[in-house]
């Protein structure tokens, strides 16, 4: 099988060259896409067999498309909404049961219990069926624009506010802003821990990013997360888009836009 091959070939090279496999992988292709071609299963038995955790990515958003076609977001329409993206990509109106509804689909038929989160009431929503007693996890996605202490101080209180007496939330990866510096990932470390969530809650950082489409290049942060690796404790380096000196040399870098493509319209692009 296909999705086999792949971590076939990054194990072979890993042996080869003393390289590390990646150990939490974020997957954001469409989710009946990856049903109907058998995926999802196939994904679930390669990341067990690597030992890696990986998170979905809901097709309940405000990109999903609305009666016209359109995103049901009406802020997301290209250069003519720009400052309309400011808002995020949002879960409107009864969009939120809506993502948790899917959520259950998959969580009841696949077993897929860590998803992406994009939206504050998703969020709210995540932590009230986790109390209910359902046992799904979620990751806050860069996505969610979180970017100063003040931010995490209130994502990490309301997870304790609705953590199980075992002191278990479903929060279990929090990935800040690309803007934030080093001081507010300390900051936020430095919250996180009174909490008791060290163990729990996974700080998430990309350190690269895609070449075109989200930030400003050249954007590099391996070296500041090297040094806070020293004084923290379960934080994790995210790689989207390779090195900037390789990236930038592609005949096709890396773009956030083609994160959320349909097949069919990869397929005909080549």
């Amino acid at each position: 099988m296909p999705i086999f091959s792949v971590f076939i070939d990054i194990a072979r090279d890993a042996i080869k060259n003393q390289k590390l496999v990646p150990g939490r992988i974020i997957r954001v292709r469409r989710m009946k896409e990856q049903e109907e071609d058998g995926d999802l299963l196939a994904m679930a038995a390669a990341m067990q067999v690597i030992g890696a955790s990986w998170v979905e990515t809901l097709d309940t958003k405000g990109t999903a498309p609305g009666p016209d076609g359109m995103p049901v977001n009406v802020h997301l329409g290209g250069p003519d909404t720009i400052t309309g993206y400011f808002g995020g990509v949002g879960q409107p109106n009864e969009y939120a049961l809506k993502w948790v509804n899917e959520f259950l689909y998959y969580f009841t038929n696949y077993g897929i219990k860590q998803v992406l989160n994009v939206n504050p009431g998703t969020v709210l929503l995540g932590y009230l069926i986790y109390k209910l007693g359902i046992n799904n996890e979620f990751k806050i996605s860069v996505f969610m624009g979180n970017d100063n202490p003040y931010s995490s101080l209130w994502t990490l209180l309301t997870a304790k506010l609705f953590a199980r007496e075992d002191g278990t939330s479903p929060l279990i990866g929090y990935n800040l802003s690309n803007a934030v510096n080093n001081q507010t990932l300390e900051l936020s470390a430095y919250i996180r821990k009174p909490f008791g969530f060290e163990d729990v809650v996974r700080l998430e950082h990309h350190i690269t990013e895609c070449f075109k489409g989200i930030v400003r290049q050249p954007y590099d942060r391996r070296d500041e997360l090297i040094e806070l690796a020293k004084n923290i404790k379960n934080i994790s380096a995210k790689h989207e888009g390779g090195n900037v000196e390789v990236d930038k040399n592609r005949e096709h870098p890396t773009d956030i836009l083609e994160y959320f493509a349909a097949k069919k319209d990869l397929v005909e692009a080549g």
